[in-house]
């Protein structure tokens, strides 16, 4: 479980009067945020500067570190996302194994991580390459920042081995956040883990961007709600750190997009206070993740979680202009009654605002994983299987899909002349048939996947129908 039910409780009552004031959101589709005045979230973009759209899953191993390090991800872990038609993959990897001492890299861990590239490369999937901490790292008991990178000024720590949240509010894990962004040492030692992560991978064609540290967290101040406390701390040390690292990765790497995260306290509906970020390739990744579902229970609709999520999370690319992708999402049990309901309501919304998502997590079995030990998606998780545009080269007007007709539909302008001219589309299991109209032609359909075809400025239509 990422938290348990006491984490939920304390995040709960210390939010809910702020979560409770937000209205919900209304919001275009996603895919048709191609521009960016007004109020409108700008799409992610590829080289070619067709429109993307991201779906997939995070891979994570958190059991192997050394020589077993990365081993629990395997070539099946790619292959088999890109069957059932998701394109993406956000990729945890761990400071202390990059880095185990200061200043000495582990080349066999890079290249183990290269191993990772060449697989999803071989089956055309995206990764974002996510520099994951829990409980900041091994001083605590977990993985991330490396033990000789924590300083906790002899504050305690006691562990909560079944309420793994609350342990960020342990005064010694709080207090090594506040070294970690405040101590230049620190700074220059990050920065320098990701200069030499960027130059290693700056031209691998699998890698779409960087994750700088997956949910951040800080400490608290007397006197200070959570909501507060997690404001202060985006701006004045998350935002710092995430221009650093953007220097950083910059120096090496001109291409790759930038996915950065406020603390996970977005999840309860409180509008993050991350400034901004002096980089043009940003992406805004918030999680998604509700505390009740988290604790594993069910899905509440009269709580109306979703929409003061969507209300809070838009309010940040809508002022600094950058697109959102979500980084994780997805309930413990997602087999409970109202988790159909679920499912729909929160691929809708996504569908609203973000350029797309990475659900938590790929693997084979219980839990959070999407999939079964025979690979079959257990309960609720085929919903998050659609039709959807991977690249328009074009300008999109809408996109929309029915799944109780098995029926999706874009519509888009085709580029100009100079501009591509192929839109890909994604397609989940199933016997799909997919037409083109307006100056267009299906080039091509094969194994999940149909490539468009348009002439130059002209008004698109593309639909696929399950048969």
């Amino acid at each position: 479980m990422r938290t348990t039910l006491a984490a939920t409780v304390v995040v709960a009552s210390l939010l809910a009067p702020t979560a409770a004031s937000a209205e919900p959101a209304a919001g275009a589709d996603a895919a048709a945020r191609a521009e960016t005045g007004g109020d409108a979230i700008p799409a992610l973009t590829d080289s070619r500067g067709r429109v993307l759209t991201l779906r997939g899953w995070n891979l994570a191993d958190k059991s192997h570190s050394g020589d077993a390090a990365l081993s629990g991800i395997t070539e099946k872990h790619f292959r088999d996302m890109r069957a059932k038609g998701f394109n993406t993959a956000r990729v945890l990897f761990f400071w202390d194994d990059l880095e185990p001492r200061p200043g000495q890299y582990s080349q066999a861990y890079l290249d183990k991580i290269e191993r990772v590239l060449d697989w999803a490369h071989k089956y055309d999937v995206k990764v974002v390459l996510d520099a994951h901490q829990d409980v900041y790292g091994p001083a605590f008991g977990s993985r991330g920042i490396p033990a000789w990178a924590t300083r906790t000024d002899g504050l305690p720590f006691t562990p909560h081995p079944d309420d793994w949240f609350s342990q960020y509010f342990e005064p010694a894990v709080q207090r090594a956040f506040t070294h970690l962004y405040e101590d230049e040492d620190l700074q220059r030692a990050q920065a320098r883990m990701w200069r030499v992560l960027a130059e290693r991978f700056e031209d691998h064609p699998a890698v779409l961007g960087y994750d700088p540290i997956n949910e951040p967290m800080g400490e608290m101040r007397e006197g200070e709600d959570l909501a507060t406390a997690a404001r202060r701390i985006e701006r004045d040390q998350i935002t710092p750190m995430h221009n650093r690292i953007a220097d950083a990765i910059r120096s090496v790497d001109k291409d790759a997009w930038l996915f950065v995260e406020p603390t996970p306290i977005v999840g309860e509906g409180v509008p993050t206070g991350l400034g901004r970020i002096d980089d043009p390739k940003v992406v805004y990744a918030p999680h998604f993740y509700n505390g009740t579902m988290e604790a594993g229970g069910d899905y509440d609709p009269s709580a109306r979680w979703i929409e003061n999520y969507e209300a809070a999370v838009t309010q940040y690319p809508k002022e600094y202009k950058v697109p959102v992708v979500v980084g994780e999402w997805g309930p413990l049990d997602n087999s409970l009654p109202n988790m159909n309901r679920f499912y729909r309501e929160a691929m809708a919304s996504l569908g609203r605002y973000s350029s797309g998502w990475t659900g938590w997590e790929w693997c084979y079995g219980g839990g959070y994983c999407a999939v079964d030990g025979a690979g079959a998606f257990r309960t609720n998780k085929e919903l998050t299987a659609e039709p959807y545009a991977e690249a328009v080269a074009g300008t999109v007007r809408s996109a929309s899909y029915d799944p109780e007709a098995g029926a999706y539909r874009l519509s888009y302008d085709s580029a100009g002349r100079r501009g591509s001219r192929i839109t890909e589309l994604s397609l989940p299991p199933g016997d799909w048939r997919v037409t083109a109209h307006g100056g267009a032609l299906v080039l091509r359909k094969d194994r999940g996947r149909a490539w468009i075809l348009a002439s130059p400025n002209t008004r698109v239509t593309v639909t696929a129908t399950r048969g």
